[in-house]
């Protein structure tokens, strides 16, 4: 099991920062992201630019405040959290993956893994804040 948490501030409101992480129709901005697949209000389907599906099905939501979803795939199994904090004019996020890898080969690079997509994450999510 490797756990990696994320902490950034960004110049933006809470509903403007909650609209994007949250929305699963406006992903472009992930240079992660293939597409995404609504399966229904609670799962969802992130696929790869090269077509490698996860699987997420969301277990709590309190609008502008926090989101919550266990994750799954071929690789790994885990769960992720998402706090949202207003701070005056600029909003904090603290997102914190917990995963665990299926196959015993990647289970020294989960958390090495982790830190780099959620560094990722973070570049991308800046760059459309910004726009």
């Amino acid at each position: 099991m490797a756990v990696s948490t994320v902490k950034a501030v960004f110049q933006k409101d809470i509903k403007s920062v909650w609209d994007i992480v949250t929305s699963l129709e406006n992903y472009s901005w992930r240079s992660d992201i293939g597409k995404i697949e609504v399966i229904n209000d609670k799962q969802f389907i992130e696929y790869t630019p090269n077509g490698f599906a996860t699987n997420f099905t969301v277990t709590a939501t309190e609008q502008y405040k926090r989101w919550e979803f266990d994750m799954e795939n071929d690789n790994m199994k885990g769960h992720w959290t998402g706090i949202f904090s207003e701070k005056g004019v600029q909003t904090e996020i603290e997102f914190t993956e917990d995963v665990t890898a299926k196959k015993l080969i990647m289970k020294p690079f989960v958390k090495m893994y982790l830190k780099k997509q959620q560094e990722l994450y973070i570049s991308d999510l800046r760059k459309a804040l910004d726009k």
